[in-house]
């Protein structure tokens, strides 16, 4: 038997691939399981998207190897997006990046950035690959931990009681998955500030600003921010394309072309009819996202009533594509979850999936319809 390499001691299988494994027995033993743990839009892509790749089959390059940057087209469309969503100027040449989901980029700036024994800072709770890629790449991660009492907001004064010599990333995600909390600019600009006193690269995770969110932000609205930090951005949620890969990165042209070096060795460029798709998504309307947003609204209004059903509190500020609730005092997140499952035939995510910060609470996603929603709140 070969041994696998010394790296994946320091990982497990993603949750959601063992927890899945066995929601998938349960329904092959006949159980009716109602899935509300994953964000994986159950909506449809727009019709002009659906268009745009069947259009482009016949196109004369579509299936051969593509750009490792991207159509040209593809990146202006990127740069068309932030400018008038976020007021945020790039130029679509050096400072846009392409990627195939927003997750491959996340180990493509690890791998960058951080060399054996570096550190990075990563939020607690916060989104499981964060820590997974930092060990894989043999650094190490050093947690900051989010408080409901603090709006899941970064505590500076405690980041800098921390030894931060070695710390080369600061992973963050607002909108916050998986509380639902709101960007803020004070936060924004302080996160700059913090990066630029202790020259750590700040990394905005942003694929949620757009869902039940009137106010999206960008990092890149701070001044400075290009000299010190990046965006991801995905396709994935605001436009129901999860599983067509399509992903960004955004921010100065040296941090861009480190981040090319990996992926070209990587990768052979996005199939070029996704990409298609990807610039009509992106050149959308405003009614596009009020459309979604109404059905999300429904759902999330129900969601409310199935957490009310479990004697679970909620903040009815928080944005984005789940609803983040707090169980009964005493009560342990994957015991409640569990008992769901097993009693109730729901599958709910348990809050410690995101980190210790995350006892306590559960996680609905809105990613089912109202109808099943209804099921679920008449089973409990």
């Amino acid at each position: 038997m070969i041994q696998p390499a010394k790296r994946l001691d320091s990982v497990q299988e993603y949750y959601f691939s063992k927890k899945l494994r066995e929601v998938r027995e349960l329904l092959a033993a006949g159980k009716p399981i109602i899935n509300m743990g994953i964000g994986s839009p159950d909506l449809q892509p727009p019709n002009t998207v659906l268009k745009a790749i069947q259009n482009s089959l016949q196109d004369a390059t579509a299936h051969k190897y593509q750009s490792y940057q991207g159509l040209p087209a593809l990146r202006s469309a990127i740069s068309d997006f932030y400018s008038d969503k976020f007021e945020v100027q790039t130029n679509s040449e050096t400072e846009v990046l392409p990627l195939m989901g927003s997750k491959e980029g996340i180990m493509h700036i690890s791998m960058a950035f951080l060399n054996e024994g570096d550190q990075a800072l990563i939020p607690n709770p916060g989104y499981p690959t964060y820590t997974s890629v930092t060990k894989l790449v043999g650094a190490v991660p050093l947690f900051y931990d989010l408080h409901a009492a603090n709006n899941w907001q970064p505590d500076f004064e405690a980041l800098e009681k921390n030894d931060l010599t070695k710390v080369k990333i600061m992973w963050v995600n607002y909108p916050h998955m998986p509380t639902g909390t709101n960007a803020i600019k004070s936060t924004f600009e302080k996160l700059i500030a913090f990066g630029k006193k202790h020259q750590i690269l700040i990394v905005n995770d942003n694929p949620y600003s757009f869902i039940l969110n009137e106010t999206p932000k960008s990092l890149l609205q701070v001044e400075g921010a290009k000299e010190i930090a990046l965006e991801l951005n995905s396709l994935s949620k605001t436009f129901n394309m999860a599983g067509w890969r399509v992903g960004m990165v955004l921010g100065n042209q040296n941090y861009i072309n480190q981040i090319l070096k990996v992926k070209s060795n990587m990768d052979s460029g996005m199939f070029y009819g996704i990409q298609k798709g990807a610039i009509a998504a992106l050149q959308l309307a405003d009614d596009w996202f009020l459309a979604q947003n109404k059905i999300y609204k429904e759902r999330r209004d129900l969601v409310w009533q199935l957490a009310e059903k479990l004697n679970c509190t909620y903040d009815k500020k928080a944005t984005g594509l789940f609803v983040w609730a707090k169980v009964p005092e005493g009560k342990k997140s994957e015991a409640v979850t569990d008992t769901i499952l097993y009693e109730n035939d729901i599958f709910i995510t348990p809050g410690t999936v995101f980190g210790s910060q995350g006892e306590g609470y559960i996680r609905f996603s809105l990613c089912v319809t109202s109808a099943i929603i209804k099921e679920a709140i008449a089973r409990i």
